[in-house]
């Protein structure tokens, strides 16, 4: 598919997002994976001039056009290259209403464009937010970027993000999962102390011990979960899991989880405390280990 998308084809892409059907989340994956890919190239572009009309194409420039807009630098508000974005994102939610990707798309324009702490583009995010979780009401992706707007590296505070996420679980279905929210926020929270404090917080000082955001993930999402069939995103939540089981010293139970996982390493949030491929090999080799018969 990259070697057509090179070459301006955009039909493996139409077929790819039509056989996904109403599955969001696996939808918005997807549609990420080739908005990457169509950043710099056109077929996207000939797409959407081919099928105007199509949800599919508008739905993929609309990631495509984000992308470059943030690529001109963040908080510059509203840019010819944002305003682009968005219409195309009305133009999709206007051809298939059910689909929460449009939606998606706006809260990560507004959170890459807007102003720190606005208050009338806080409002404008807690309109999209109600449109996104009305087509999808446990939308992953939607979630998560709620959650990163109120990062207080964005435009939150430290005691809002946390209160929001375990908010969120409160009201969460088990078997989802949404039950990772807390340990996005917490290796946030981490990563920021780093950032700021230095030599000072140090590696060893870590807050994922006897953390109970940890258990409730394991018990709300992992024990419940529909295994057959993993999300679409299943390997970054996953590695959100297994660094915190690990990093709390929990590496037998981990070992379920890094099997599952297998060799697929994720940057975030393994990084955030050191060189993330050699992290994640040495906990999932001690796991493993202690996992034999």
């Amino acid at each position: 598919m990259i070697e057509d998308a090179a070459m301006g084809r955009w039909e493996g892409a139409r077929e790819l997002l039509a056989s996904t059907g109403a599955d969001w989340d696996r939808r918005i994956f997807r549609l990420q994976v080739l908005a990457r890919i169509g950043v710099r190239l056109t077929f996207a572009d000939t797409w959407a001039q081919a099928e105007p009309r199509s949800p599919h194409a508008l739905a993929l420039l609309a990631n495509v056009q984000a992308l470059r807009s943030m690529a001109a630098g963040r908080g510059r508000g509203v840019s010819e290259a944002m305003r682009q974005a968005w219409d195309t994102c009305d133009a999709a939610a206007d051809a298939l209403p059910n689909d929460p990707s449009p939606y998606v798309v706006m809260l990560a324009l507004t959170r890459f464009h807007s102003p720190p702490r606005d208050r009338e583009w806080r409002a404008t995010v807690n309109q999209l937010w109600q449109q996104a979780i009305e087509c999808d009401p446990w939308n992953r992706e939607a979630h998560h970027e709620l959650l990163t707007y109120l990062f207080p590296s964005w435009h939150g505070t430290g005691g809002e993000v946390f209160h929001w996420a375990q908010e969120r679980c409160a009201h969460t279905p088990r078997g989802l999962p949404l039950h990772v929210l807390p340990l996005v926020a917490l290796a946030e929270t981490h990563r920021l102390r780093m950032e700021v404090d230095g030599d000072r917080y140090g590696l060893t000082v870590h807050p994922w011990t006897d953390n109970p955001s940890t258990n409730q993930a394991w018990t709300n999402w992992w024990d419940c979960r529909a295994p057959k069939r993993p999300h679409a995103a299943f390997h970054e939540d996953a590695n959100y899991l297994a660094h915190a089981m690990s990093f709390a010293g929990r590496h037998l139970e981990a070992a379920d989880v890094f099997d599952a996982i297998g060799p697929y390493a994720t940057d975030v949030p393994w990084g955030y405390c050191g060189d993330a491929t050699t992290l994640f090999r040495r906990h999932r080799g001690w796991a493993m280990k202690l996992a034999e018969p």
